[in-house]
């Protein structure tokens, strides 16, 4: 069997059309190497897919042509069967009442042809939410600015944030991903590259909270520079940071108290074999300081039992550390949750969860069957990027999720929803099919990868429920047909940003477009601020730096005319941004997300892809302390901009 061959019976399509009309078919060489990083595994020959069960709709699956009947099939839970039975019919009747949860559904048939598939059974939909329409204040954490805190925002400014939004009348707080990064690479700062998005930033941690932290001479003077600082300088707070946070951890086995101790060992078995795999992960990683691929071949795979005899070997106190660190974050992320249902808060934390991690990072080494470190997530030639795009991060893939019945999954979005109340999916395409590039191959040598959308929805669907959880998709740009009605069937929201909403005349859509199972926002972090939009300020800054910004000054003055256009037809009169802010609030989307940045008037844009060091990304910090916010923003005109959707109005 050729490799095309080969590649179109595991559902990788290697030709397509891409977005700017050309025919593309993959390079040989690169596809061999992708079929190589994937799980080898084709559509088994009696069901071909996993069996996702709704409770509430009526659940049959069609065997294919090949099975031969009498048809036996077994649904197996860790504990052993929990229902069976057989069919002579084409079609399978799955039980109705099957407990949520997810299976394997072991199949037998009349020449003795098996096959074992994973069976989801769970709700009919996602969490709805248990609110009718409200508004959240959009934060990039790093970037608030305290009296108190080291030079970036921490879990107590994230706590002052939540108590002034509640002030405002805003029924949560949005945040950048919080994932773990590296702690030896503090300068690759981008949250949406992660070592781990199982684990936390602990560079979010407020280390003077911690009862065993002293802070000393040398270490205050430090911080002068850094909280004056108008850019995150991430080098010098991790270094200071991580120093406190082991002078804190030698403090804490020194003399915790019997509370704290019970309370880290609680954590510790709350987490189990994730957190001890996480930990030695690091620990070993600053051992041996290089690629896990490169470790000495018995670390080269994770191995529970390895792990236990670290934890309790030579790098005990090393692993202890991270656990110590993580348990740190969690309470901090924890309490701030807490303190938003305490408010009243509606949603609480909405969180972001980014598309892939590191090929080096923890996940890639703890799932190498579900994540390739071979392959990188991006898109394919489009009109914007005439090259397409390779992001640089290492995605799931449907084979190596299947075997594990999902778990990876699973574990993500758990680690996700922990503490949120809402969560916003990166790229939710991805659930459907991902363009894999292999690595040092350009972006138009990548392939689409069908993955198991259904069953991917209806773990969504079931981790949602169990949280309490609302899902939202980020869903911007070209879809495939029939996709957003898919995710909405399901209950996963889609993601409206007003800048993207326009038609082919550049007209923005009216109010009544936004869908009510949605989040409404004006731009994204990647996108311009509305201060720095009015201004042409991302025009200039992107010219300034060598980048065509795709946009000409001609073309924003018409995008400036049709916004005002789209105001006077609603009745809105004025163009600032408390006037666009009016007209989101009153579309029937669920939920308006606004960014602090706008409030603020700030100019700069968190993010501009396609630079490195040429803009401070994810850096920037604001340019008002949060105890001076309450007169840096005009109060009285965001609560009669958003008071249709204000807690207070409720």
């Amino acid at each position: 069997m050729n490799l095309f061959a080969e590649a179109n019976n595991r559902g990788i399509q290697t030709e397509f059309v891409d977005g700017q009309g050309h025919r593309r078919v993959t390079d040989a060489a690169a596809l061999e190497i992708i079929l190589n990083a994937l799980p080898p595994q084709t559509p088994g020959p009696l069901l071909g897919q996993p069996v996702v069960v709704r409770h509430g709709r009526p659940a049959r699956s069609e065997l294919r042509s090949a099975a031969r009947f009498p048809v036996g099939w077994k649904i197996v839970a860790d504990a052993g069967v929990v229902a069976e039975g057989e069919t002579s019919d084409r079609v399978i009747h799955w039980p109705k009442g099957l407990p949520a949860g997810v299976y394997r559904l072991h199949l037998t048939d009349a020449a003795a042809v098996t096959e074992d598939v994973p069976l989801i059974s769970g709700p009919e939909k996602a969490f709805a939410g248990d609110f009718d329409r409200c508004w959240l204040l959009a934060v990039q954490l790093y970037g608030v600015r305290s009296g108190r805190n080291w030079g970036i925002g921490d879990f107590t400014d994230l706590e002052a944030m939540i108590e002034f939004g509640a002030n405002l009348g805003a029924d949560g707080i949005g945040l950048n991903p919080l994932h773990a990064l590296f702690d030896d690479r503090p300068g690759d700062c981008s949250p949406y590259s992660p070592n781990s998005r199982l684990f936390l930033n602990a560079l979010y941690v407020d280390v003077d909270r911690l009862p065993e932290f002293q802070l000393d001479a040398a270490t205050r003077d430090a911080l002068v520079p850094l909280r004056a600082g108008d850019v995150v300088d991430y080098v010098a707070v991790a270094r200071l940071k991580w120093q406190a946070l082991r002078a804190a951890f030698a403090a804490f086995k020194a003399h915790a108290t019997p509370a704290r101790r019970q309370d880290f060992d609680i954590f510790r078995a709350e987490q189990g074999a994730l957190l001890l795999r996480f930990a030695c992960f690091e620990a070993l990683r600053h051992k041996f300081k290089q690629p896990w691929w490169e470790w000495p071949a018995e670390w080269r795979q994770p191995d529970d039992a390895r792990c236990a005899a670290l934890r309790d070997g030579a790098e005990a106190d090393e692993v202890a550390f991270v656990e110590f660190v993580q348990w740190t974050a969690d309470r901090q992320l924890g309490g701030a949750a807490n303190l938003a249902r305490k408010l009243g808060m509606k949603v609480g934390l909405y969180l972001d969860v980014a598309v892939g991690v590191q090929s080096d990072g923890f996940d890639a080494w703890n799932e190498q069957a579900a994540i390739s470190r071979h392959l990188g997530v991006g898109a394919p030639p489009d009109p914007l990027n005439t090259a397409g795009q390779s992001w640089g991060l290492a995605g799931f893939n449907a084979a190596g999720l299947e075997l594990q019945s999902f778990a990876p999954y699973r574990d993500m979005l758990r680690a996700s929803m922990r503490h949120a109340g809402a969560i916003r999916l990166d790229h939710v395409l991805g659930l459907k099919r991902l363009y894999l590039v292999p690595n040092g191959f350009s972006a138009a040598d990548g392939v689409y990868v069908q993955m198991p959308f259904e069953a991917l929805l209806g773990m969504t669907a079931q981790e949602s429920t169990a949280h309490r959880c609302v899902v939202i998709g980020e869903d911007l740009g070209t879809v495939p047909e029939g996709f957003r009605e898919q995710m909405a069937d399901w209950g996963i929201w889609s993601y409206m940003v007003m800048m993207f909403e326009r038609d082919d005349r550049g007209a923005f859509r009216g109010m009544d477009h936004y869908s009510a199972n949605a989040l409404v926002t004006f731009n994204t972090h990647d996108l311009s601020t509305y201060a720095g939009w009015r201004s042409f300020g991302d025009l200039k800054t992107k010219r300034a730096i060598g980048i065509d910004p795709g946009e000409s000054d001609d073309a924003r003055w018409h995008a400036l005319a049709m916004l005002d256009d789209v105001l006077r037809q609603n009745g809105i009169d004025r163009n600032d941004l408390y006037s666009v802010l009016a007209f989101l609030a009153r579309t029937k989307s669920r939920l308006l997300a606004i960014s602090l940045e706008d409030i603020l008037g700030v100019v700069d844009q968190p993010n501009i892809p396609g630079t490195v060091n040429e803009h401070p990304n994810w850096r920037r910090r604001l340019p008002v302390l949060i105890e001076q916010m309450t007169s840096a923003v005009d109060i009285a005109a965001l609560r009669t901009a958003t008071r249709d959707r204000s807690r207070s109005a409720s």
